[in-house]
């Protein structure tokens, strides 16, 4: 990271943001799928913030990717009205996703299942109340959506149609591509998560839909595709932090990792190697994201108190407050860092983290300092 202009009075754990980083990243991704003749649709579920979601768009109110209504709901009253909620949506939450069409938004629903599509159906025609929907596509196993080739395509698109609910499309998300072991595995996860989504278009374009939206995104396989065509949207949300998981694939590097915990040591156990410091899993979280890699970091890697990584120094274990750090090998003295360093922690998986955390202390020594809030919930 930059030297940054840290304000002394900062009290630690606290989340810190390179701001130049940051925007190296998300110009890095709009060059990526700029070439590729595709939009960018960030998830936002990663930053949560404002600030750092205007940063994403030359008028900083673009197409929006979200997680929870809750986020849908906050970035349209600021501005943000073409938002995707990317979660099959759950009939609970028909009412809130109603009423935000009614205020205004252009918002995108998602579902993968018939038993959702019927209450969606009977809730739309009881109500009176239009709705936008894409279908959820499995392209790998990982997780939910139907299969690319499944007949509940088409029988869900015509049981929508009859609540008076056109589907626009397809949605996938390639989940294993985290699973990688080589750039070439993420870029063959990249031409299955599209082909997985063009077949499923085409299957509804063939029974007489029109399935306008093709939408795929992952970091990793938004960054390293070579070919979208037939794809309309890109979705991808860490790229804008990056994370050690993301380093593990060799997405990134540590360089490019624009989110910290600031830590501060607060004692000593020298006889087993271990520095104590006052950032533990509550404010790094408890994803252990790299322990399939190659290399596990652990609950984070140390730095200096600027980024710069200390040569094989992770934290090995964190209680609620307490973070241990060490050496891998366990034989790191102690007393190289006294009571009072202030030391940076690199995280694991960055929407976990930032979780953690209230708000941003932007960093960077071109850039004055500030605070950029973030908010939480759904």
């Amino acid at each position: 990271m930059e030297k940054a202009r840290l304000d002394p009075m900062v009290e630690t754990p606290a989340l810190l943001l390179d701001r130049q980083r940051m925007d190296r990243n998300i110009a890095r991704m709009r060059a990526h799928l700029s070439t590729l003749g595709v939009q960018m649709r960030p998830h936002v579920k990663t930053n949560k913030c404002l600030e750092v979601a205007r940063r994403l768009f030359d008028d900083g109110c673009g197409p929006i990717t979200v997680s929870t209504l809750r986020e849908a709901r906050f970035f349209f009253e600021h501005g943000f009205t073409d938002i995707l909620y990317g979660v099959a949506i759950a009939p609970n939450k028909f009412a809130q996703a109603a009423e935000l069409v009614r205020m205004g938004a252009s918002l995108t629903l998602v579902l993968d299942s018939m038993e959702t599509t019927r209450q969606l159906a009977a809730y739309a025609t009881d109500q009176r109340q239009k709705f936008d929907v894409l279908l959820e596509i499995d392209c790998d196993g990982h997780r939910s959506g139907l299969a690319p080739d499944s007949p509940l395509i088409v029988e869900i698109a015509h049981a929508l149609r009859l609540g008076g609910i056109e589907v626009k499309g397809v949605m996938t998300h390639a989940g294993n591509s985290y699973n990688s072991k080589s750039i070439a595995q993420i870029e063959a996860y990249a031409c299955q998560e599209r082909d997985a989504v063009l077949l499923a278009a085409k299957t509804l374009r063939n029974a007489g839909f029109a399935a306008p939206v093709v939408s795929v995104g992952s970091t990793p396989t938004a960054l390293f595709a070579k070919d979208l065509t037939g794809v309309t949207e890109v979705r991808a949300g860490v790229f804008v932090f990056f994370d050690l998981v993301m380093a593990g694939l060799g997405v990134c590097q540590l360089s490019d990792i624009a989110l910290s915990v600031l830590t501060t040591v607060i004692g000593h156990q020298p006889e087993k190697g271990w520095t104590i410091v006052d950032a533990g899993w509550m404010a790094l979280s408890r994803d252990r994201g790299t322990a399939s890699q190659a290399v596990d970091q652990g609950y984070g890697v140390v730095c200096d108190v600027h980024g710069a990584p200390l040569p094989d120094m992770i934290v090995v274990a964190a209680n609620q407050e307490h973070g241990i750090v060490a050496a891998r090998d366990g034989c790191a003295g102690a007393a190289a860092f006294p009571v009072g360093t202030q030391l940076r922690i690199f995280p694991n998986h960055a929407c976990a983290t930032a979780a953690q955390h209230g708000g941003y202390h932007v960093t960077g020594d071109q850039v004055p300092s500030a605070y950029w809030p973030r908010f939480g919930g759904w």
